[in-house]
């Protein structure tokens, strides 16, 4: 018998081409608990395959939008919100501090930059802004904006009247989370309500000002809880225009000190919901960064989070460093996007250099685009 020589089962491996991008998924507003709660329970294969094609239909798929979060005023805030540090109600140690004088900022914000963020975000602990404290954040605004910066800010609840000085001034954005879903948000937070929460959402559109808005996981809430979030979210009249997932940050002396982590496949699997009910939206892996490994962030880019806070500190907990962020990103083959403020006349009006050229065109389109494949039933 004569033999044979065995056969070669090497492929070459063809060089990296450029995938086209699918059709715009559309936009919807009227999603359902029931339905986003099954979404969530999908095969975590086909959750994820669904969630890159609706990213891949509006982002170019390897840039990330990167921020820097700047507490411009911490401590002794009057709000109980069971898992933040800065609650006067809570003994975390935090020591309040004042409002920071206008040159430490615009230093903050350039340090920021020269890391390369572009986008800064200032926050501060109060329950609402006076308009004597609204003042100095306008100053803040308008010298951060002049450093070439998209501007944004979070100072709890503001009135119309606010909401529009702000605008005037040459703000992006405004930041004003739902934190949880409305049937579970009591067992968070009694000191303002929900609807106060979506009243200032509203002066935020009313004022032409892009809305960032987006929840925490890991409260002690149900997935028909999350599912409830992502509802509200999308079912606004606009989607905000940035959602930030964050990951609960436990902080002794807070009421939620001791609730038991998240299975961090649940911030993945949050994540591809949201992206795939808001499509056009920014994703923000958020808070609690910090403490996830590098391959659980790479699911989460992989499922569509396509925004990152970069730099040692949001507000007043540990986040991933810079240089952290830069060797993450080099091993996964991802890109800083880049903004350009050339003839930036209004409030939000940057564009995003490396887009999807044809993204306004997908957006006009989106109520009779072909949907994102479907994840099976």
């Amino acid at each position: 018998m004569s033999s044979t020589a065995p056969v070669s089962r090497s492929v070459p491996v063809p060089a990296a081409v450029a995938l086209p991008l699918p059709t715009a998924a559309p936009l919807r507003y009227d999603w359902q608990p029931a339905e986003v709660e099954a979404l969530l329970g999908q095969p975590l294969n086909d959750l994820l395959f669904a969630a890159q094609a609706a990213h891949r239909s509006w982002f170019k798929p390897n840039l990330v939008q990167v921020s820097t979060l700047l507490s411009i005023k911490s401590g002794a805030c009057p709000e109980d919100c069971g898992y933040c540090a800065q609650s006067a109600h809570h003994e975390t140690g935090l020591a309040p501090e004042r409002l920071l004088p206008l040159a430490e900022v615009v230093a903050a914000a350039a340090a920021a930059r020269a890391a390369g963020a572009t986008r800064f975000c200032m926050g501060a602990a109060w329950r609402n802004p006076t308009d004597r404290h609204l003042e100095v954040v306008l100053a803040m605004v308008q010298a951060v904006k002049d450093l070439g910066l998209e501007t944004c800010v979070t100072l709890g609840m503001l009135t119309a009247a606010q909401a529009s000085r702000l605008a005037a001034a040459g703000l992006d954005y405004y930041n004003h989370n739902l934190d949880t879903s409305p049937e579970f948000y009591g067992e968070v937070i009694s000191t303002r309500t929900y609807q106060e929460r979506l009243q200032t959402l509203e002066h935020v559109r009313a004022a032409g000002l892009k809305t960032c808005s987006g929840g925490i996981l890991g409260l002690g809430e149900s997935r028909r809880d999350r599912s409830g979030l992502l509802c509200q979210l999308a079912n606004l009249p606009a989607h905000p225009e940035s959602v930030p997932i964050n990951l609960l940050v436990r902080v002794a002396g807070t009421p939620l000190a001791a609730a038991a982590p998240l299975d961090p496949l649940d911030l993945v699997r949050t994540i591809a919901v949201a992206r795939i009910m808001m499509p056009a939206s920014y994703v923000r892996l958020s808070a609690g960064r910090e403490g996830l490994s590098d391959e659980c962030q790479a699911l989460c880019f992989m499922a569509g989070a396509n925004s990152v806070f970069s730099g040692e500190r949001l507000l007043t907990t540990a986040n991933a460093g810079a240089a952290r962020d830069r060797a993450l990103f080099a091993r996964l083959g991802l890109a800083c996007e880049e903004t350009s403020l050339t003839g930036r006349t209004t409030p939000g009006a940057c564009d995003k250099t490396g887009q999807r050229a044809d993204r306004g065109a997908g957006a006009a389109q989106a109520a009779g685009a072909a949907p994102a494949p479907a994840v099976a039933p």
